[in-house]
């Protein structure tokens, strides 16, 4: 009973944290830490080891990313020209070695992952385990970098993570993953219309 109750308490704490993504509000790390932490029990206790495992990233890259963002607002001067205040969402595309990079970054994870998960436990779902949280790890990076493509990297992982909980029985998540693609989507269009295209890569 217990757990479904933590669980969804981390759907709405999850659904709070995209919310403020689409925003771009400093406040989305500290939601999404909390709610990472809810999910480190929930995946721990259904056997998704290595979203257990991205969940604890989360947990530290949260950290980081509000540092980041902390560290952008002090250093960045507000441009009057553009009309640019401290609510402005400000984003940036990766140059092609950067996205390569990415991408390779993806796949190391992802065979490194589902071998450890194939070989050394007891995981269901170790090749879709491995894919959504290699892919999560790189997304989150880039989101706290400022990357705009991380929400096509969030809506291809999100649609995939539905199917993996519906095959786990944890349906207040699969309902959550799939608020999560869609939100991800809505996400783009925000920062692509409301936002400013930026080429500062200390974002």
């Amino acid at each position: 009973m217990i757990e479904h109750v933590i669980e969804y308490f981390g759907v709405l704490t999850g659904l709070l944290y995209l919310l403020l993504e689409i925003k771009q509000s400093r406040a989305m790390w500290v939601v999404g830490f909390l709610s990472s932490l809810i999910y480190v029990f929930v995946f721990f206790n259904s056997k998704i080891y290595a979203d257990m495992g991205l969940n604890t990233y989360y947990v530290f890259i949260s950290i980081y990313g509000f540092w980041k963002w902390t560290q952008r607002d002090k250093t960045v001067p507000l441009s009057a020209n553009n009309n640019q205040t401290d609510k402005t969402i400000v984003y940036r595309h990766p140059s092609i070695i950067l996205f390569i990079e990415i991408c390779a970054a993806i796949l190391c994870l992802h065979a490194i992952l589902y071998y450890i998960l194939y070989k050394y436990t007891d995981s269901p779902i170790p090749f879709g385990d491995s894919f959504t949280t290699a892919v999560g790890i790189v997304a989150t990076w880039m989101l706290a970098r400022r990357i705009i493509e991380h929400w096509i990297f969030w809506i291809i992982v999100n649609f995939v993570s539905v199917y993996l909980y519906y095959l786990r029985g944890l349906y207040p998540t699969m309902f959550l993953y799939f608020c999560y693609a869609v939100l991800a989507y809505v996400g783009y269009c925000n920062w692509k219309k409301k936002g400013i295209n930026t080429n500062d890569n200390t974002l």
